[in-house]
């Protein structure tokens, strides 16, 4: 039998690379799943929700930024590593800052504004700096 908290199938999800003058949003989760870990602001679409509608709402209770959607940066899954483990696949997108500053809801504890070369040393979620370049590349020379 299977459970909200555990659910029998993947749970779609979606992530943004925030920029902001050159420097992308990093922010370390509270919880698990990724307890510990840097990572994009983002989260589950619910259903009956587009991914932009999804992601500018997760974005929106996660950090209280508002952010403008370019693009498609990539898609990651994960897969449980332990039974009754979590299985995702993240949508994430290339986003610009548009408003407002980072305040974090209580899924997360820290946040930063790094240069996408300046994540060396940080515990951060695989396959993070290949979004991050991706969107780095979406969103052109600004």
């Amino acid at each position: 039998m299977t459970s909200p908290l555990h659910p029998s199938h993947p749970q779609l999800a979606v992530s943004a690379a925030i920029f902001r003058d050159r420097k992308v949003l990093l922010v370390r989760r509270a919880r698990s799943p990724a307890r510990g870990f840097y990572s994009l602001p983002g989260g589950r679409v619910e259903f009956g929700e587009t991914l932009h509608t999804a992601l500018q709402r997760e974005v929106k209770e996660e950090t209280g930024l508002k952010v403008e959607i370019v693009g498609l940066a990539g898609w990651r899954e994960v897969v449980p590593a332990v039974p009754g483990g979590g299985h995702y696949l993240i949508m994430s997108f290339a986003t610009r800052w548009i408003a407002g500053e980072v305040v974090l809801n209580d899924e997360l504890d820290d946040h930063k504004w790094l240069e996408p070369d300046e994540l060396g040393g940080l515990k951060i979620t695989g396959g993070l700096e290949e979004v991050i370049a991706s969107a780095r590349r979406l969103l052109g020379p600004k």
